[in-house]
């Protein structure tokens, strides 16, 4: 029976056809399971994931593997980006199992869901001896099967959490630039060694920290990336990581949030010090993501796979003589040195990623070869696209790309995040209540967790300050009610799922940031923002309240806790509130607007327009002219009219300590 061919996830459509008698996850798998009297056999992995092709040709679209399955089990399968939360508590128990986790996950489950066994990818004859093996287990051994299971449980149940404190101070701050330091690769930029991730959050919190290692750190890091073959030289959009420490040979497959992330943080470093580099990478990310990631919905598809014809990194990866026949022998040869394409070859079979470690002088014949290469790579098979909509990662879509449009003067790029919070608005969101994700413009199933709640109130904020349109204020608003009501732990912090939702083995609540920022920092932030732009207390502190994690992790653990740090000096600066009263559109109004933008003090909120919004209330003109009302803890400086006059009281605000 084919019970994922109506599904809304593209990876679950990958695995419809498959001989396995897949469930997706749900209470009719279970039911199925204790009918039976079998155990789980619960499948994770997502529609990008290498390595969930590689199990899936070879145990999956297996006849004999797919017997065993279905024979001794109930096969669940869940995209990990769908169910983040299924993901995140079987990830859990895999990693208090084996010591380690990945995708894909397999996980051995009792009827109930109760994890008793895991790994993650198995070659088909070590799959089928495991298959074996646990069947046997089942039948003679449940009770110790059983028992094993109920101690993972108990053990994962038990706390031991990151510990709270109270909200960072300047001296944890800089505690945790001297901890990135420790581990900073200073021939190489990024942290530690292979595989090396885009740190795109670190990155955030290094520049809004300032200072002179903060920002040596930051930018041979930016620029270390944008050179590298972790970016597509020709197309624009990084790729996930760095298989290895020098950023040369990059694990193919890109995401929609390390785009959204490293646009918002390559705008923030050309805003910081005008590098040519950042203004580059940061409009040719903002390119491929409305060229390559637009969905006809208006939103963004969640990734692109690493693979074309089967082959990972095929589409992206050039030989010499692929440059000569696409160039010529002349500029093919040129291109080869520019891009570092050697017949040794830097990935596979005499292959190599293409980089740029140095501009070369001629420009114009730079641009004239990426755009030839543009064209012909154009004619290559084509990665896979996961076109569903995540909610939390279009969030982030949506602060980047406004912002970006902001600051690089590009209207376009405004009207793609409009577009993009109007599908969120529209599809995603019920009253105060979120879906997880879409499809084809149809909503999913899956209900929203916390970093979806808190990443689009995030983009519906950041919306609202770029255009004065108050109507995302108030949407963000109602966003952040929900996470108040609904997902605060009673210590503090927050819940990853809301007190109404699914019940799991385990409620996941986890604080640090990895490859997106942990659904308590993003709710840090947005509350932090909302309360700047309300003068709410309730939102205020409980923004304060969720950033004790990061005082316990920043002193040893920096690297886990960039957003929560980045939030940590918006709420040191302030965060500054700017109110801009004038019509919107006129070009005094937009030189206030933009002073205000290009300031880059920490965590700047700017409300703008004739909304109803608390921070611009009894904040007019002055004499009839546009003015600004720089303020903090909604106390405010007189009203400046110029632009200069607006980025020196900004400038000034920063060195201030806040009010106690």
């Amino acid at each position: 029976m084919n019970r994922l061919k109506d599904a809304t996830s593209p990876y679950l459509l990958q695995h419809a056809d498959n001989p396995v008698n897949w469930f997706p996850w749900g209470e009719e798998a279970f039911a199925e399971a204790r009918r039976r009297d079998v155990p789980l056999l619960v499948s994770i992995g997502y529609s990008a994931c290498h390595w969930c092709h590689v199990m899936a040709h070879e145990s999956f679209e297996d006849a004999e593997t797919a017997r065993m399955m279905n024979e001794h089990f109930v096969n669940v399968k869940v995209d990990r980006e769908e169910r983040p939360d299924v993901d995140a508590v079987y990830m859990s128990a895999t990693t208090a199992m084996t010591g380690q986790g990945g995708w894909p996950m397999t996980v051995f489950a009792a009827p109930g869901g109760e994890p008793f066994y895991a790994g993650t990818y198995f070659p088909r004859p070590h799959f089928q001896r495991l298959l074996a093996g646990v069947s046997e287990a089942w039948a003679r051994e449940r009770d110790a099967v059983l028992a094993q299971g109920a101690k993972v449980v108990e053990a994962l149940s038990g706390g031991g959490g990151v510990p709270s404190g109270p909200a960072p101070g300047r001296e944890v701050t800089q505690a945790a630039v001297r901890d990135l330091a420790r581990t900073f690769d200073q021939a190489r930029g990024g942290f530690g060694g292979a595989p090396k991730f885009p740190p795109s959050m670190v990155l955030e919190f290094l520049l809004r920290h300032g200072g002179p290692e903060a920002g040596r750190m930051a930018a041979q890091t930016l620029e270390a990336m944008a050179r590298g073959g972790i970016y597509d030289q020709l197309g624009g959009g990084f790729a996930r990581y760095s298989v290895d420490a020098a950023w040369i040979v990059p694990h193919f497959e890109k995401m929609l949030y390390d785009n959204a992330l490293l646009l918002r943080v390559y705008a923030h470093w050309w805003r910081a010090d005008g590098s040519p580099l950042a203004r580059r990478v940061a409009l040719e990310t903002a390119d491929w993501l409305l060229r390559e990631m637009r969905t006809p919905e208006g939103g963004f598809a969640s990734a692109l796979d690493a693979d074309s014809e089967g082959v990972e990194g095929r589409f992206y990866v050039w030989t010499p003589g692929q440059l000569r026949e696409a160039l010529g022998e002349e500029r093919g040869a040129w291109a080869a040195s520019v891009f570092d394409v050697t017949p040794e070859g830097t990935f596979e079979h005499g292959s190599s990623v293409l980089r740029l470690l140095s501009d070369p002088g001629d420009q114009a014949l730079l641009d004239e070869v990426r755009a030839e290469l543009l064209t012909a790579r154009a004619g290559r098979v084509r990665p896979g696209r996961d076109d569903k909509v995540v909610a939390a990662w279009n969030g982030l879509a949506v602060a980047a790309l406004a912002e970006a449009g902001a600051l690089f003067g590009r209207p376009d790029l405004v009207d793609a995040a409009r577009e993009a919070a109007e599908l969120i608005d529209r599809v995603h969101i019920d009253g105060s209540r979120l879906t997880r994700t879409s499809r084809d413009g149809r909503a999913g199933p899956n209900a929203g967790v916390l970093e979806d709640y808190a990443n689009v109130a995030e983009g519906f904020l950041t919306l609202y300050g770029i255009t004065g349109e108050s109507r995302w204020f108030e949407r963000a608003g109602a966003l952040l009610d929900t996470v108040l009501d609904h997902f605060p732990d009673g210590e503090g912090g927050f819940f990853d799922t809301p007190d109404d939702g699914e019940r799991l083995f385990q409620r996941p609540a986890d604080p640090t940031d990895n490859a997106t920022p942990s659904g308590r920092s993003a709710a840090a932030g947005a509350l932090l923002s909302y309360g700047a732009l309300t003068g709410s207390a309730r939102h205020r502190e409980a923004a304060l309240a969720a950033l004790g994690a990061v005082s316990a992790l920043a002193e040893r653990h920096a690297r886990f806790a960039g957003w929560g740090l980045a939030v940590a000096e918006a709420a040191l600066a302030g965060p500054p509130e700017v109110a801009i009263s004038g019509p919107v559109g006129d070009r005094r109004t937009a030189a206030l607007h933009r002073a205000a933008l290009m300031a880059g003090v920490p965590g700047t909120v700017i409300a703008l327009g004739d909304g109803d919004v608390p921070l611009m209330r009894g904040r007019g003109l002055v004499g009839g002219e546009p003015a600004a009302y720089v303020c903090r803890d909604f106390t405010c400086r007189l009203p400046v009219t110029s632009p200069g006059d607006l980025s020196r009281e900004l400038r000034e605000l920063r060195g201030l300590p806040r009010p106690s």
